[in-house]
């Protein structure tokens, strides 16, 4: 990736960290109007961001989160020492006889600072995950940029939906519906999609269950039933009311922060 790809990429990241706290932040300053003011801004300029990335620098469907998590285990790198004896065609690894167990070959042990305790076949499966992490994006066709293109402003349309309807019409849930579901069957046909690809497609699916959760399909049909299952758990599961009675305190207000359940 170019360096102004990855700064796109780390701004995106930082305005998915901070979205939830703007808008609950201008909310407690500022009212209702600074509220949906944040919103709209911070949706736009996510917009703008991803559209580049997809139209500029082909970056391909776009995941979520957009810089992958540090994982520093699997950051092992090479050690000096494992390019030499490899070069000198040393064994890296021997096989027991009798236990078939595989233990690091003598030739090839690193220095005591550079030493790790995993079993050898570690090294290469974190070197195997992280050229999966490093694949190029799948190249898009005009349907599937479309598909895309689609998924990155249905946030904007639904607000704008919003702003004509207001929030209890079930138009802006309608569209947001469709255009999800209008982007997910147009993805459909890409077959060559990395690990990585599928994924996403995969979390994007399962995320279609939100509108069970979002307004007004939550104010008229799913609050009652949620709630009825949440409390029969508290009262005749053991232990399970630990989490279900707090999690039905909190779901009336994650419900209402619209980067909760809409952004």
């Amino acid at each position: 990736q170019s360096l102004p790809q990855q700064k796109l990429l780390t701004w995106l990241s930082v305005l998915e960290c901070v979205e939830v706290f703007a808008e609950m932040g201008t909310a407690r300053v500022w009212g209702e109007m600074g509220r949906w003011t944040i919103i709209v801004l911070i949706q736009l300029a996510k917009a703008i961001l991803r559209l580049l990335l997809l139209l500029w620098y082909k970056g391909g469907i776009q995941m979520s989160p957009p810089i992958v998590p540090l994982n520093r285990e699997q950051q092992q790198p090479l050690y000096p020492q494992d390019a030499e004896d490899s070069s000198l065609g040393k064994d890296q690894t021997y096989i027991g006889k009798r236990s078939s167990r595989v233990v690091r070959s003598l030739h090839n042990t690193p220095s005591l600072q550079s030493r790790h305790w995993g079993y050898p076949q570690q090294r290469e499966e974190s070197q195997s995950r992280r050229a999966e992490i490093n694949q190029p994006p799948t190249s898009l066709g005009l349907q599937e940029t479309i598909a895309e293109s689609i998924y990155i402003t249905r946030p904007l349309l639904h607000l704008l939906s919003l702003g004509l309807w207001g929030q209890r019409s079930w138009k802006p849930w309608l569209l947001s519906a469709v255009l999800d579901i209008s982007s997910l069957s147009l993805l459909s046909d890409l077959k060559d999609l990395n690990r990585r690809e599928r994924a996403e497609l995969r979390r994007r699916t399962i995320l279609l269950l939100y509108y069970l959760l979002r307004s007004p399909f939550y104010d008229r049909y799913s609050e009652g039933r949620i709630l009825l299952l949440l409390r029969l758990l508290a009262d005749y599961v053991p232990g399970v009311g630990f989490v279900t009675r707090p999690l039905m305190d909190y779901l009336p207000a994650w419900q209402k922060i619209y980067f909760y359940n809409w952004g």
